[in-house]
């Protein structure tokens, strides 16, 4: 039995009185006998007082233990919905939140940033018709973000969630300051390369720091902030970038604006708190309290610190590398690095940068314009989820997200590989377009980030989301470095009827290995997939 529910079980009181063990006298056994017949022509008049008798008030419940969780009631910090109205519960810890993921909105910008003005630059830095030097200016970007995951865990470990997020605002500053005013290819590099490491180190941090800080019964919910944020960075830069049609210099100005959510999240993590489970972590349990006495439900403060205590009991030594290769945390790494890994080859980066071909053949010929629709679109689908992932849970959603994406490829394929009007296969091809970013952002996009965390223990969760966080953007890396050239061989069908074929293998396995954790706090996930500790797996 694990500690807290043996401690539940040792308080629950006694609904009958101890009896003495002694043996009574032969005598009062005796009389004990005599009086039995009177005793039992009194009992039919006994009964019938009984139950004319109001009932008692009943027992105040009993505190509720781990063991209950399994049922969905959101250990830790569940909260109330205020006797039927509106469930606000979720406002206390939202700016909190809320200025983590802006590093969010940081990763979106700097992917749309590059999407109009990459010609313009180009031109006025001296390597115009260079094709390489121009992938090389977008991709080392994805370069700088591998560092930038790989370094994330040590920073995370010594300085807590809220010091390393100012500290890797600093990157991201300079970097964008660098490209802004560079006058040379080298710095141009030199300034995407410093953006990429912060970039690197910040997508592994928010999705941590919102599964430690979030209260159980929102944690899914405010999860899809980190999808949200990119959507909206995307859709900002393509907004911004706009004039840059007209005005070949405006990409300096996109850049510089870049600076501005850097200084902001510098600011408003001054504000925010610190991860209670890190506090704990490292001995401050006072602090912890605190937070979680400021942010959850006062009725869960005592059951949730007694569960974050007794997780960092049973695991008070410094975390390494190393610890991924054992149990239980290499199958968490291995499901974490899967996801990324069959998430980058379902296709997302080859259908993004395709989509602006596919507007093409409708008539939209502005490539901003294209891409700003796939980014409205793609919002939309995670405003969906983030009503959805509390209520249908992860695993759900992630497997329903996956089938959306298999169909919408296969949708695509059908357009282009048979003899159709020309009308017909131009609308199929740009609904399943629309219709493979909307079901990604349900699931794929933002369950990915937010399950990982959630399925880590205490000890290993900065590794296992650097481990995790790694993977992808080396398969970033090599998707965007070879699908042209699938394409080029293979032809637009084959290569997205291998993006379908990927998805549906994903809903499979996402299906067989994926533990739903909808409505369970973090230590009682921990403590389901310890082998010390066995749970019940979903």
């Amino acid at each position: 039995m694990p500690p807290l529910v043996a401690a539940a079980a040792a308080r629950r009181p006694r609904l009958w009185p101890s009896r003495s063990r002694r043996a009574r006298p032969a005598e009062a056994r005796a009389a004990a006998l005599r009086a039995l017949p009177r005793r039992l022509e009194l009992w039919p008049q006994r009964l019938a007082s009984v139950e004319s008798t109001p009932p008692p008030s009943p027992a105040p419940p009993e505190p509720e233990s781990i063991s209950s969780l399994d049922a969905g009631s959101g250990g830790g910090d569940s909260g109330g919905d205020g006797g039927g109205g509106a469930d606000l519960g979720w406002l206390r810890v939202f700016p909190h939140v809320l200025t983590a993921s802006m590093a969010n909105f940081l990763f979106g910008y700097h992917i749309g940033v590059m999407n109009g003005p990459i010609e313009d630059i180009a031109r006025e830095l001296g390597f115009q018709g260079n094709p390489f030097l121009q992938g090389l200016v977008v991709s080392i970007f994805i370069v700088g973000a591998f560092f930038g995951s790989l370094s994330s865990s040590a920073l995370v470990d010594k300085f807590g969630c809220k010091k390393t997020l100012q500290i890797d605002s600093i990157p991201l500053i300079i970097g964008a300051f660098l490209s802004a005013q560079a006058d040379s290819l080298d710095e141009m590099l030199l300034g995407r390369f410093l953006v990429g490491i912060g970039i690197g180190v910040n997508t592994v941090l928010v999705p941590l720091y919102i599964s430690e800080v979030a209260p159980t019964k929102y944690r899914g919910f405010l999860g899809t902030l980190c999808q949200i944020g990119t959507c909206l960075g995307i859709i900002g830069a393509l907004s911004l970038g706009i004039p840059s049609e007209s005005n070949p210099h405006w990409w300096r100005t996109m850049l510089y604006a870049a600076c501005v959510p850097g200084f902001l999240i510098v600011v408003g993590m001054q504000f925010a708190v610190e991860s209670p489970r890190w506090l704990a972590k490292v001995g401050r349990f006072d602090d912890a309290r605190k937070v979680v006495e400021s942010l959850w439900e006062p009725s869960e403060v005592d059951k949730s610190m007694e569960e974050i205590k007794a997780v960092v009991a049973n695991d008070d030594s410094q975390s390494s590398w190393s610890d991924l290769l054992v149990e239980p945390h290499n199958r968490v790494a291995l499901i974490g690095g899967s996801l990324f890994f069959l998430q980058q080859f379902a296709g997302i980066n080859g259908v993004l940068y395709f989509s602006s071909l596919t507007f093409r053949d409708v008539g939209i010929t502005s490539g901003a314009l294209a891409s700003l629709y796939v980014g409205i679109t793609n919002f939309g689908g995670a405003l969906v989820a983030s009503n959805l992932m509390d209520k249908q849970g992860r695993k759900n959603l992630l497997i329903g997200s996956y089938l959306g994406m298999a169909f919408a490829m296969f949708l695509i394929v059908y357009g282009i590989s048979f003899p159709l009007d020309e009308g017909v296969a131009h609308s199929l091809s740009i609904t399943g377009t629309l219709l493979y970013i909307f079901t990604f952002a349900l699931g794929a996009g933002p369950v990915t980030g937010i399950i990982i965390p959630e399925l880590s223990s205490a000890r290993t969760r900065s590794k296992v989301m650097g481990f995790s966080f790694t993977v992808h953007w080396i398969c970033n890396f090599l998707v965007g470095l070879y699908f042209l050239e699938l394409v080029n061989k293979f032809g637009v069908g084959a290569v997205y009827a291998g993006f379908g074929g990927v998805s549906l293998l994903t809903a499979l396995f996402a299906y067989n290995f994926i533990v739903e954790t909808k409505g369970r706090s973090l230590e009682e996930i921990e403590m389901s997939m310890s082998p010390a500790t066995p749970g019940k797996r979903e």
